[in-house]
């Protein structure tokens, strides 16, 4: 192998170097113009002569200029015989430049038309400097919106859609992704305050919202209002970036700095930058950022003139090829240049031809060489030529009305996405197109959209979570948040404590706990979050009228409504005649009746035919006849049967009246001890209301919901009730219920179901829940992040995550359930029936006695006639003898000494 002589390496060295310089370095070929022509048209691009980092707005513009001078040449368009050359000037983005390079240029040439300039700065004193010449002025990329007013800039056309068209398009753009509002950052000059103020009047008509705009000045680099404040502390996270590419490049550093440009915001620009000039390690904080620009037919697959463009970009390539990109990068603003290049070229050729009879030329001015001197002789004509030419262009179809200076039926944009397909590349790439017909559809590289964090999911648009550190305030309230020591350390567990997990599980924000002290009431902790104590407090914290005066609350965490707590009563009172109330004394008196009606008509029916009332005195035919009477109508019966026809039927109608009296007492009877037992000394609020508890024997606990309901709904606003105040009144009002201090207190029913299924046995809920309200999550009022939290917590309510939480703390129950306690009645509710009972036994015991009277007063005789002075052994001897005596004579008394029943 032949060694390469050193002068080889290094000539191969320099062709490498320069091979790999920008292309904006290389001096173009194009051929110099014609010095004596006498029919030019102005070039006014925005770089600066000499550029060190010239843009593609002004090389590939300027290009295209040139291309389409040429280009006319080719076609042998002349105008009085002599071919259109051109005339550059590099304005440096300053207005006083361009006025003065314009001055100097039309004082020199025959100047017949400007195309530019290419900012809109620069193009309010153009247009009117053009108008005072009266020679047209055709913007290329100018996109004020003030500049559309025919009547203000006569003289004044742009082939760029304006920034009323980019309103509308971002408009749609926000309708597209559910986007409501958003942040702009603008240029403090021209093009940024009114392209930030049309939006804005687009948006209002809209009923979107711009939460707030961020003036940044061109001159200074420096911002209106500091950047990260103003971004953190909006309501959206959507950034609307109206600026210039240079301007651009310098407030997304500045972004990235400040920590508010990735995965938490979405940035939508008005130009897209060079992302290569950034650090690779904020590729991923730049990923996902949008683009509005404004673009040319084809992108929507609209028609353009294909030949001239095909022909212009052979020129271009011709003469300076080493800036000419792939066809299909060539920068939008360039087609617009050539555009507007070849709508000053036809419009000239068409009103030279209209003018050809007269004895002046078409082209001719008056006045001194100044250029504020001279005048364009047939500027109406010429204007009106302007206003009144079609034709299709390379960026699409070109015309105009007449009272507006904006291109009709020609407005195009395309959305890009800033993506990184590697870990050491990020560009934009276009994602989607619009039009005026369409609206926004799929470009037609079908790329899909990669959102800010590489999320294939559109952002929401409002501040979210993630990341962000809360103070979360919490108090003790069993089961709610439930305090334990365990070796030193305070540990939080419950209901809040589970949900704060599940919440964060969806929103990945990073809790700090804070635990208020025991003796802080529910409305200081609300005061708290609004004085900035806690970002947060999660707990059974009502919401109110008052306290939403000075805070916030989010979606409800748990339904609730007030409860009465009350001691459990004991059961009933003692009423001997409980087992008589089923009937009315009425229809006891009727039963009574009864009984009576029917033993008479069975004395008479059976007394001649049944043997067990025949030789009967009339009082025990009548008692025996009752008696029959009384055991048919209980259902019991009786020791002897109707023997008659009558009896018989007499005693079916005694049985038809016995099922229905027998089961309708019964009924009854158990209504009415099953109420007794449950009764207690109120039965709801309403009893409350009434005064039934004096309100002294009411605690209320200060500082809560309760006591608001209590001033409002019960008392006027007198406070005459028992406060409950200090550390734990929770607690507190459970003490006092117990030592009787108080009757009756208001309590939250979650709290209150849970203290009496589990720990207090002996309290229990009286009457049914009321002031019906629901627990929220205290955040200070305006929260940023109040929209995300609420719908986080709707997904735990659809998931039916609170449904369980709530079963896993609330439904447990170690009381026993007075549902299932034993129902068996007490001698207290049947001591009265019992008390009747002794009296008939009582009575039936007299009677025994009476009807025993002469053996008892016998055997009453004879033991007091007994000899004291026998021995207590002999003594009991007889006595012993003398009761076997009397019960053999008892036992051989006549059966007439008998009291028959």
């Amino acid at each position: 192998m032949t060694k390469m002589p050193l002068w080889d390496l290094r000539w191969s060295f320099l062709l490498f170097i320069f091979g790999q310089l920008d292309v904006h370095y290389v001096r173009a070929t194009w051929p110099s113009p014609n010095s004596s022509g006498v029919i030019q048209l102005l070039g006014l691009f925005p770089d600066k002569e000499n550029a060190s980092k010239p843009t593609d707005l002004s090389v590939q513009s300027r290009a295209m200029f040139k291309a389409a001078v040429l280009l006319s040449q080719q076609y042998n368009i002349t105008i009085e015989g002599q071919f259109i050359e051109w005339q550059v000037i590099q304005t440096g983005g300053t207005a006083i430049n361009a006025i003065s390079s314009t001055c100097q240029a039309i004082s020199a040439s025959n100047i017949v038309g400007i195309v530019g300039p290419g900012l809109s700065r620069e193009t309010l004193i153009i247009a009117d400097f053009a108008e005072k010449v009266g020679i047209p002025v055709v913007s290329y990329s100018a996109t004020d919106p003030d500049l559309s007013d025919r009547n203000a800039y006569p003289a004044f056309y742009r082939t760029v859609p304006s920034d009323n068209a980019a309103a509308s398009a971002i408009v749609q753009l926000f309708i597209q992704f559910n986007w409501t509002s958003c942040v702009i950052i603008y240029q403090n000059d021209a093009f940024g305050y009114d392209g930030a103020r049309v939006i804005s009047e687009a948006f209002i008509n809209k009923g979107f919202k711009v939460a707030d705009t961020v003036a940044f000045d061109i001159a200074t680099h420096n911002y209106q209002d500091d950047l990260a404040r103003s971004l953190t502390t909006s309501a959206t996270r959507i950034v609307l970036l109206w600026a210039e590419p240079t301007y651009t490049s310098l407030i997304l550093q500045d972004a990235l700095d400040a920590n508010v440009l990735g995965p938490s915001f979405t940035w939508i620009l008005s130009s897209s930058v060079s992302l290569d000039s950034f650090n690779q390690t904020f590729y991923s904080n730049l990923t996902g950022m949008l683009t509005i620009e404004p673009t040319t037919a084809t992108t929507v697959g609209a028609s353009s003139n294909t030949t001239l463009l095909n022909a212009t970009y052979a020129i271009w390539q011709q003469y300076e090829n080493e800036t000419f990109p792939w066809s299909t990068m060539v920068n939008p603003y360039a087609l617009f240049a050539f555009d507007a290049t070849w709508l000053l070229i036809q419009s000239l050729q068409q009103l030279c031809s209209t003018t050809t009879n007269s004895s002046s030329s078409c082209i001719s001015f008056d006045g001194s060489s100044f250029c504020f001197d001279r005048r364009f002789l047939n500027s109406n004509s010429f204007f009106d030529t302007v206003t009144n030419m079609t034709f299709l262009g390379v960026s699409g179809p070109i015309e105009f009305d007449v009272n507006v200076t904006d291109r009709i039926n020609g407005s195009y944009y395309y959305a890009q996405n800033s993506q990184q397909p590697s870990s050491n590349k990020i560009s934009f790439v276009p994602v989607l197109a619009y039009s005026d017909q369409n609206n926004w559809q799929q470009y037609a590289g079908e790329n899909s959209i990669i959102w800010p964090g590489s999320s294939s999911q559109p952002p929401t648009g409002i501040p979210k979570l993630d990341g962000v550190t809360l103070r979360i305030g919490v108090i003790e309230s069993d089961p709610f948040t439930i305090i334990t020591i365990v070796e030193g350390k305070t540990q939080v567990t419950g209901y809040i404590k589970d949900l704060i997990d599940e919440l964060q599980s969806i929103t990945n924000f990073i809790p700090d706990i804070r635990v208020a002290p025991s003796n802080e009431t529910y409305d200081a902790l609300v005061q708290a979050v609004a004085d900035g104590v806690y970002d947060i407090v999660v707990g059974d914290v009502t919401l109110t009228a008052n306290r939403r005066k000075i805070v916030g609350f989010s979606r409800s965490i748990f339904d609730n409504s007030l409860r009465l707590l009350m001691r459990k009563t004991p059961d009933a009172s003692v009423d001997l005649l409980a087992f008589l109330k089923p009937f009315s004394r009425n229809l006891w008196l009727l039963i009574l009746a009864a009984v009576v009606y029917a033993g008479i008509l069975i004395s008479l029916l059976e007394r001649e035919e049944n043997e067990a009332l025949q030789n009967r005195s009339i009082i025990s035919l009548c008692a025996m006849s009752m008696w029959y009477s009384f055991g048919q109508l209980v259902g019991y019966g009786a020791d002897f049967d109707a023997n008659t026809a009558a009896g018989r039927l007499l005693t079916i109608g005694l049985y038809i009246v016995s099922i229905v009296l027998v089961a309708s007492y019964t009924a009854n009877l158990a209504s009415d001890l099953t109420i007794s037992k449950s009764q207690s000394v109120i039965s709801g609020i309403g009893d409350i209301k009434a005064g039934k508890i004096p309100s002294n024997r009411i605690g209320i606990r200060v500082g809560t919901a309760s006591q608001d309901f209590y001033l409002a709904e019960i008392s006027n606003n007198n406070p005459n009730y028992f406060p409950i105040i200090g550390a734990n009144t929770r607690q507190q009002s459970y003490d006092d219920l117990l030592a009787g201090i108080i009757d009756v207190t208001f309590l939250d029913t979650g709290v209150a179901e849970y203290i009496t299924n589990n720990i207090y046995c002996n309290l229990t809920l009286v009457g049914d829940g009321f002031d019906e309200g629901e627990f929220g999550i205290v955040t200070p009022i305006g929260w940023l992040y109040g929209n995300d939290l609420d719908v986080s917590i709707l997904a735990l309510r659809q998931n039916g995550t609170l449904d369980d939480l709530k079963a896993k703390w609330f439904e447990s129950q170690t009381c026993p359930d007075a549902t299932t306690t034993s129902t068996a009645l007490g001698i207290e509710a049947m001591s009265g029936l019992f008390l009747v009972f002794a009296v008939v036994s009582g009575l039936s015991l007299l009677l025994f006695v009476w009807k025993k009277r002469y053996i008892i007063i016998n055997f009453l005789f004879k033991l007091a006639g007994r000899k004291t002075s026998f021995g207590k052994k002999k003594g009991s001897a007889r006595r012993r003898s003398r009761k076997t005596s009397k019960d053999s004579q008892n036992s051989q008394l006549p059966p007439s000494d008998f009291f028959h029943f």
